[in-house]
């Protein structure tokens, strides 16, 4: 049966501000809420989460709910480690009925014996906001999230789930779409019953590929929808016997997907990138310029970061597709309405940082991103005429070469040392491991490491 919003049986918060409850038994008990997943991720982007009954709903809210961070997975913890506390924070709270009946989750800050943790993305990119707060900024982000829906063959291998999607060209054919309706349109009615503004479902560039838009919101606020959305297209699909998968290169002949950002800073309420004046006609102020410098110059570092995997260079290293595009930059540039570009300015209100993938932790990328054009800003840089970069042109080749460039990137570092010193680190040395033991090794090895990683 086709899902619309009619059929999610969501229970809707009162619209006054005035009667809405704001702490989370309150928001339970309004929306019918049976279970809350108490969600976290770690530094690598797997979700991790505890099903907590309503009824224990005041002890997640005043104490939180346990984990053993070690088992976690990348959260800088080894097994004699104190539990990590996952705190929540009600203002994620996010009914979802239309994964199973009763069910919320609500995204939580990890502590460790009554401190935030460091090594926590949320609290990650919470410390690189204060930051700019300080300096008079807010920072609001959208995201472009691809993926494809797969199946395994026989032999182990990937083949697109949609057996009649092989056309060269697939990029928004209607047929396409129409075939997989049912999931498509139970995404997006699902994203607009929690008022995310969903406003386009597309096919992209490879077969089987597909990307779903909502609106911008606080940095904060989409890299929680981000987690969120990727744990409903995953578990909806499955329902559907298919396989979501955010993995950056799945198929060598075909594009990759990416986690593209669009970046603007604000302050006091008006946008800071727009200025009519601009000579260099993109509408831009000096403030944006300076962004967009600070990101060309920290780009290799960044590159870490945004696109943290073995997998990742093969996407970024592709030089043809059987579509004929890549849609992924080799290069530090930026430019106008461009998407060969590493930076493309669709409009005078925002960025498009174009060079993350889907294996990209939204949190640590958002973060990393904006230290790195912050740092522009403070040191007054310029990115030069469009089509130009004010830093390295070429992007790193593998892994490796990103984790080296990170280890000497100052800037980029600090962004992941934001709540607290040695995230860094922790996190290239994973990345190096990752490197050293993978690297030659046989796609199908990339396959079952990277298929429902993120």
């Amino acid at each position: 049966m086709t899902l619309d919003t009619t059929d999610l049986n969501v229970t809707r918060l009162p619209s006054s501000s005035h009667t809405a409850p704001t702490d989370l038994a309150g928001l339970a008990h309004a929306t019918g809420t049976r279970f809350i997943l108490a969600i976290f991720v770690n530094l690598a982007g797997k979700p991790c989460a505890k099903l907590v009954p309503v009824e224990a709903v005041d002890e997640l809210a005043t104490d939180g709910v346990g984990f053993a961070g070690y088992a976690a997975g990348a959260m800088g913890q080894e097994p004699k480690d104190p539990d990590l506390v996952a705190v929540p924070d009600p203002s994620s709270f996010t009914p979802i009925p239309f994964v199973r009946p009763g069910l919320a989750l609500v995204h939580c800050d990890p502590h460790v014996e009554g401190r935030p943790w460091p090594f926590a993305p949320r609290v990650i990119l919470k410390n690189m906001l204060a930051k700019a707060a300080e300096k008079g900024l807010d920072v609001n982000i959208g995201a472009e999230i691809e993926y494809f829906l797969v199946n395994k063959d026989d032999t182990g291998g990937l083949r697109t789930a949609d057996a009649l999607d092989t056309s060269r060209q697939p990029c928004y054919d209607a047929r396409d779409v129409t075939r997989m309706y049912e999931h498509l349109t139970s995404i997006s009615a699902a994203m607009n019953s929690l008022g995310w503004g969903n406003y386009a479902n597309d096919h992209e560039d490879g077969n089987g590929q597909f990307e779903q838009n909502f609106n911008y919101a606080d940095a904060l606020t989409t890299a929680d929808r981000v987690v969120t959305l990727r744990y409903l297209i995953s578990v909806l699909a499955e329902e559907r016997g298919m396989t979501a998968t955010f993995m950056p290169k799945p198929f060598a002949d075909r594009t990759g997907s990416g986690l593209h950002m669009h970046l603007s800073l604000w302050r006091d309420g008006e946008s800071a990138f727009p200025d009519a004046s601009d000579p260099r006609g993109l509408g831009l102020s000096k403030t944006a310029y300076s962004f967009i410098a600070g990101i060309l110059e920290h780009a290799c570092a960044l590159q870490g970061v945004i696109a943290p995997t073995v997998n990742s260079y093969k996407r970024t290293g592709a030089t043809a597709t059987s579509s004929g595009a890549t849609w992924s930059p080799r290069y530090a540039t930026y430019g106008g309405n461009d998407r060969t570009h590493y930076l493309r300015v669709p409009d005078h209100n925002r960025v498009e940082l174009r060079g993350g993938d889907g294996s990209a932790n939204p949190y640590l990328a958002a973060a990393a991103a904006i230290g790195a054009g912050l740092d522009g800003i403070d040191r007054d840089l310029d990115p030069g005429e469009p089509g130009a970069g004010s830093g390295p042109d070429t992007l790193p080749m593998t892994l490796l070469h990103a984790m080296d460039a990170l280890a000497a990137d100052p800037v980029v570092c600090g962004a992941l040392d934001a709540a607290g010193p040695g995230v860094a680190d922790y996190f290239a040395g994973l990345k190096r491991e990752e490197f050293f033991s993978w690297h030659n090794t046989v796609t199908p090895w990339e396959v079952d490491t990277y298929l429902t990683a993120f």
